[in-house]
């Protein structure tokens, strides 16, 4: 016996026997058709009592509700990151996962987030989307286009680049507030991701992915001077001026030039004496995060560069290099005044300042000026009494290590 059409129409649509009028799509229930025509009818009977938004579906308004009571009940079994949403911790697992699913179809560059991928596109179509009403400047990203908005504030011109959030602890500012949060674990050393490979820590979580590259040991960028290669794009480009020798990034306090804003911005706290950076042992502070990663090392006793004269060994291949002017006699920084030469830039700095009369180093309590940072430090020993040098003979202490070495001969002479 043949089976009936409407028995045979089953057979097609896998036991989904209800079908929309709309679109075609086939259910296997009543139920799940009447929630699916709210696509076409626009109905959302779910409203949240909180805010006011509504929702097609039950499901989702419970997953809306969980913005308002704070539950993320999807936990990431590699970080410990919670999530409100499981569609966002499958997203987030592509961090440690290195999942890519995402390709561009003209430069077979691949992203973990079809949102990078759409931003991505725009590179290669010129499209910049977002348009100021105010000034009319077009921007791709509306990160960017929301940063710019902010230097209208105030009625101020766009160039003076608005700034309203200021960081209490060292005045930094910032066009948008979650820039000035994020700037507040400088302060914090809050350093919440983690690599999983080296346990280096990171503020941000863009930086942990950036340093997560360099773990694969793929350079998919190279220099088209010289075939140096890179792990990241934006690192060519300030290679690249070591090539043309471009410095567009100038000081407004000195007339120091530097290839790329990082440098730029280390070099400022020169100027203005912001040491943000902390070393968790000593409590020694820097301006420059490489100075505290080599100042780490001798807390750890680690001297990787060793000179193949002597055996001594040293924390950076720089102050080897330093070092080796001893061996070879070799004085590269010379004074235009006086024609002494001397081994190292800073040394040479410090001697100028003897034929300038530049004391930049000043007393807070006595306004008494010193060519050096250490000279001023002895000097506040005066002060504070501090006498850190100790006679292991007759425990008598000294401000000045030489008024130990003179109380000293008094010893070696009654020896006599």
């Amino acid at each position: 016996m043949a089976p009936s059409p409407k028995n045979h129409k089953v057979v097609h649509t896998k036991g989904k026997s209800h079908e929309c009028d709309q679109c075609g799509h086939n259910f296997s229930r009543f139920q799940h058709l009447k929630t699916h025509m709210r696509i076409h009818t626009g109905e959302k009977p779910h409203e949240c009592d909180q805010c006011g938004h509504n929702f097609r579906r039950f499901q989702h308004l419970k997953t809306h509700m969980r913005i308002h009571t704070g539950e993320k009940p999807h936990e990431c079994d590699q970080c410990g990151h919670n999530f409100s949403r499981s569609e966002s911790l499958k997203t987030h697992m592509r961090i440690h996962t290195g999942e890519k699913p995402y390709k561009c179809e003209q430069c077979d560059k691949t992203f973990a987030y079809k949102a990078s991928l759409i931003s991505h596109r725009m590179i290669h179509s010129g499209e910049k989307p977002h348009s100021c009403e105010k000034c009319g400047k077009t921007f791709r990203h509306l990160l960017s286009f929301r940063i710019h908005q902010k230097t209208h504030e105030g009625s101020k011109p766009t160039h003076e680049g608005s700034k309203p959030y200021e960081c209490g602890q060292c005045g930094t500012a910032f066009a948008l507030k979650s820039g000035l949060k994020l700037h507040m674990r400088v302060h914090s050393r809050e350093k919440q991701y983690k690599c999983e490979e080296c346990g280096e820590a990171f503020k941000l979580l863009v930086s942990l992915t950036r340093h997560q590259i360099n773990h694969t040991g793929v350079k998919a960028y190279e220099c088209g001077q010289c075939g140096k290669k890179f792990a990241h794009k934006d690192l060519v480009a300030v290679h690249q001026r070591v090539h043309s020798d471009e410095r567009p990034f100038k000081c407004d306090r000195c007339d120091k030039a530097f290839k790329d804003p990082k440098s730029l911005t280390i070099h400022y706290r020169t100027h203005t004496g912001v040491k943000p950076y902390a070393c968790e042992e000593c409590g020694k502070t820097f301006y420059d995060p490489s100075l505290l990663r080599s100042h780490k090392k001798t807390h750890a006793g680690i001297k990787p560069y060793e000179c193949d004269q002597c055996g001594k060994g040293f924390v950076t291949s720089q102050n080897l290099k330093s070092h080796m002017r001893v061996h070879t006699g070799e004085r590269p920084y010379k004074c235009e005044q006086c024609g002494k030469a001397f081994t190292e830039a800073t040394s040479l700095k410090t001697h100028v300042r003897r034929h300038t009369g530049e004391k930049p180093y000043t007393c807070d309590q006595c306004g008494k000026g010193f060519v050096t940072s250490r000279s001023l430090k002895v000097h506040m020993r005066i002060h504070t009494g501090e006498r850190p040098y100790m006679c292991e003979q007759c425990d008598k202490t000294f401000t000045y290590l030489s008024a130990l070495k003179c109380h000293m001969k008094r010893h070696t002479a009654v020896k006599k």
